[in-house]
């Protein structure tokens, strides 16, 4: 139990005095501390609050890593691979572009510059065959093309379905690549030996010749060969026939 304080009334003058400077002595101790309290919370808005000590610690402990040689040499790497891989694709991106346009460009010249047409149509000495002329024309300013002659397909409409009859260059050394630089011309004979041969006009056969040529601006082409596709039909007097002319009439094709 707490000792009980002293009764005032039975103390002397000089106990009371001794008391009161003991109280005074008390309350001053008691005061001091709230007033620090209060100095410090006026200086509270003035000090820099202070991080944690392990919060630098856990926000730059991974950074180590990205000053390693070798990550940083493996980061270059990639980017250095992504960046040629993406140049070769622009690159080839190009050159498929160029291609193209090259082949678009050659494609119009086969179309449009070479010009094919067929000449004449003769009966052939045995009285059988017969000897067309066929021409070539090379209009482009842009110099010579190079032909590849295939072998000219000829057909006799039989009812209703298209019956090949046998053909053949009639110079074999005119065949082959030939250069066109103006006008290049060669012949072909065929036999349309066909018995029921479809009658569209009285006393005519109706024949279709297919040409078919692959061009190019190079005497060594590569890939740079086109198509050139050029069918004839005609109405053609059968051989041994005795009726007047016309041989031949040309028809639009069709």
């Amino acid at each position: 139990m707490s000792e009980r304080p002293p009764d005032p009334a039975d103390l002397s003058s000089e106990q009371k005095d001794a008391l009161i400077r003991d109280l005074r002595r008390q309350l001053a101790a008691l005061q001091r501390p709230k007033r620090e309290l209060l100095d410090e919370l006026r200086e509270a808005p003035h000090r820099a609050v202070a991080a944690p000590a392990g919060t630098s610690v856990k926000l730059g402990r991974h950074l180590g890593l990205w000053r390693s040689p070798v990550l940083l040499g493996v980061v270059v790497m990639v980017m250095l691979a992504f960046a040629v891989d993406a140049g070769v694709g622009r690159y080839q991106a190009h050159l498929v572009k160029q291609q193209r346009q090259a082949r678009l460009e050659l494609e119009n010249t086969a179309m449009r510059s070479l010009y094919v047409e067929l000449r004449r149509i003769v009966a052939a000495a045995d009285g059988k065959s017969f000897r067309m002329t066929l021409s070539l024309q090379n209009t482009s300013p842009d110099g010579p093309l190079y032909v590849m002659l295939n072998p000219v397909a000829v057909y006799v409409q039989s009812g209703m379905v298209w019956q090949q009859v046998p053909s053949k260059p009639a110079d074999p050394v005119g065949s082959g690549v030939v250069t066109v630089a103006k006008d290049h011309a060669y012949d072909v004979l065929f036999t349309p030996d066909v018995a029921n041969w479809a009658e569209l006009m009285p006393g005519y056969m109706h024949v279709r010749i297919q040409d078919d040529l692959l061009v190019s601006r190079r005497a060594q082409p590569g890939d740079d060969v086109v198509e050139r596709r050029t069918p004839f039909y005609v109405y053609l007097r059968p051989p041994g026939s005795a009726a007047p002319p016309p041989l031949f009439i040309p028809m639009p094709p069709h």
